[in-house]
């Protein structure tokens, strides 16, 4: 496999019958995962619970790329001792990294809020470079509600995930550009589908005025869903069909992939969606359209491992599943009894 240029890894990435595993939870994130499964977060727990994760026997049919924390990508295999990063690569999966600050409240609004983390990055992405990564993840957080998100949200996140792109692009790695329309509220999915549309043209519209290169990045969007206390909840036909037509409007063919976040859904509905929408485009869409889920390809694992080593096998059984039938939904291949 050729990673020799941002289009060669970004294609790698969202190819046919694989995915991008997000395990890139921060440790307060991780902690709350552990917290629900009674294990102590410590580093070497998650050094633990990730190594299980990498060292699935024939992960990478399914997983094409790893989205790593910088905890994660410091640490090594146990049973080896090999760099995470190294032991990714070995197997042809591209090792990520996040890169963002989080979302910090954004001045002037009424509780919005903006990722941070520009300050910096050059000199951060030359060391990840340096440890192995050849990709990375920024995402930017709005919301939906009467009065959200506001033009000036939709325009500082849209800006900050154009500056990161850029600057991911001048030290050889491909950004994973992750604007999330949380689907916490009430709102409809033809609320949205309007808000969804109008992030990513702005978004669009600020990657290339900061000069990034289509075909050297990856996009990881929301589906378009309702919102999950939205007393009307659409089908997942009717899913398929509004995010593939909001895409359409809005993300230029030149991007080679859309690796959709799984935002909350559980497992079954992220691989139902993301299937339909494979089947609704019967391989002929502009773009590859894959998966780059945590908790929707970790939570059955997490649970069946519950920091036992004993359990080893029995959770890399549940995480290789989850992979397999996500990769089928790539394909339009997946079906509910298959479960």
């Amino acid at each position: 496999m050729s990673w020799d240029s941002l289009t060669d890894i970004a294609n790698a990435m969202v190819e046919k019958g694989r995915g991008i595993l997000a395990a890139d939870e921060s440790t307060p994130t991780c902690t709350k995962r552990f917290d629900s499964i009674g294990v102590e977060s410590t580093a070497e727990n998650r050094n633990a619970y990730r190594d299980m994760l990498f060292t699935t026997p024939g992960m990478e049919e399914f997983i094409s790329g790893v989205i790593l924390f910088d905890e994660t990508i410091r640490q090594s295999t146990l049973k080896d001792g090999v760099p995470i990063p190294d032991h990714l690569t070995s197997l042809g999966v591209i090792p990520g990294i996040k890169v963002d600050k989080g979302a910090h409240p954004l001045a002037g609004t009424d509780g919005e809020k903006v990722t941070e983390g520009l300050d910096g990055l050059a000199d951060r992405l030359k060391e990840y470079y340096d440890l192995g990564a050849r990709f990375a993840k920024w995402r930017a957080v709005l919301t939906i509600s009467d009065d959200a998100p506001s033009s000036e949200c939709v325009s500082a996140n849209a800006h900050a995930l154009a500056r990161y792109a850029a600057i991911c692009q001048e030290h050889g790695l491909v950004p994973i550009v992750e604007p999330e329309i949380l689907m916490d509220g009430i709102h409809t999915i033809e609320d949205s589908f309007v808000i969804t549309e109008e992030v990513l043209h702005t978004t669009f519209y600020e990657l290339y005025a900061q000069g990034v290169t289509y075909e050297g990045m990856v996009l990881k969007p929301n589906m378009v869903l309702s919102g999950y206390e939205c007393t009307a909840q659409a089908s997942v036909d009717e899913v398929a069909e509004m995010t593939v037509t909001c895409l359409s409007r809005a993300v230029p063919s030149a991007v080679p992939g859309i690796a959709f976040l799984s935002g909350g859904q559980t497992d079954e509905k992220a691989s139902a969606h993301l299937n339909a929408m494979n089947q609704l485009l019967n391989g002929g869409g502009p773009w590859n359209l894959t998966y780059s889920y945590g908790r929707a390809l970790q939570a059955p694992a997490l649970k069946a491992w519950g920091g036992s080593s004993d359990n080893v096998p029995a959770a890399q059984d549940a995480f290789y599943k989850r992979a397999r039938l996500n990769a089928l939904a790539t394909k339009g291949e997946y079906a509910a009894n298959m479960e």
